[in-house]
């Protein structure tokens, strides 16, 4: 199986970090992994964005013209970005910074929750990152929770593993959140 994901959003909300997570759990799963990030020049506050592919076999390009799932964290990313989820794909949207009022992704799932406040809610906005590889998990079933949790270790420096119990915190509340959304 083959998998492939888009990540948008500004410096600043960890989205390169998310996409290195989501990486080294597919790793952990024992796929095959591409990540490709892309990202502004400025250092906080620019776009920021990276492609996620992973597959049993192989990835092929990272580079991705219509994702299956895209995870969109501000709205400058929905607004540019949200259309290209190809048809039957996924739209994760963080609508702590989104309105997507009377958009529509005919064909498309559209999965929006408040990542921001989510992140807030725990202690920490920067964590909108980890409540947005919970989400993906939950919204997908690619990788599962505990092989995210155990990624941790692999993806933050040695010197960050103290703030490993809040970052699992923050991907059970979304994984959570997002199976209640999706099944009630």
């Amino acid at each position: 199986m083959r998998y492939d994901l888009f990540i948008a959003g500004y410096g600043g909300q960890g989205v390169l970090l998310a996409g290195n997570l989501l990486s080294y759990t597919a790793i952990r799963e024992g796929k095959n992994v591409s990540f490709f990030p892309s990202y502004g020049v400025e250092k906080r506050g620019g776009a920021a964005m990276c492609t996620v592919v992973f597959a049993d076999g192989e990835t092929g390009s990272p580079v991705v013209g219509e994702p299956s799932v895209s995870i969109i964290l501000n709205q400058l990313s929905f607004d540019k970005y949200a259309d290209k989820v190809k048809q039957g794909g996924i739209c994760l949207v963080n609508s702590s910074l989104v309105n997507i009022n009377g958009v529509g992704l005919d064909g498309r799932k559209m999965i929006s929750f408040p990542m921001n406040q989510i992140a807030i809610d725990l202690g920490d906005v920067r964590m909108v990152n980890m409540v947005a590889c919970g989400g993906y998990a939950a919204a997908t079933g690619a990788l599962q929770l505990e092989s995210l949790k155990e990624a941790l270790k692999d993806t933050l420096p040695e010197r960050n593993h103290k703030l490993i119990p809040a970052n699992i915190r923050a991907l059970e509340a979304s994984y959570n959140l997002v199976k209640n959304l999706q099944y009630g």
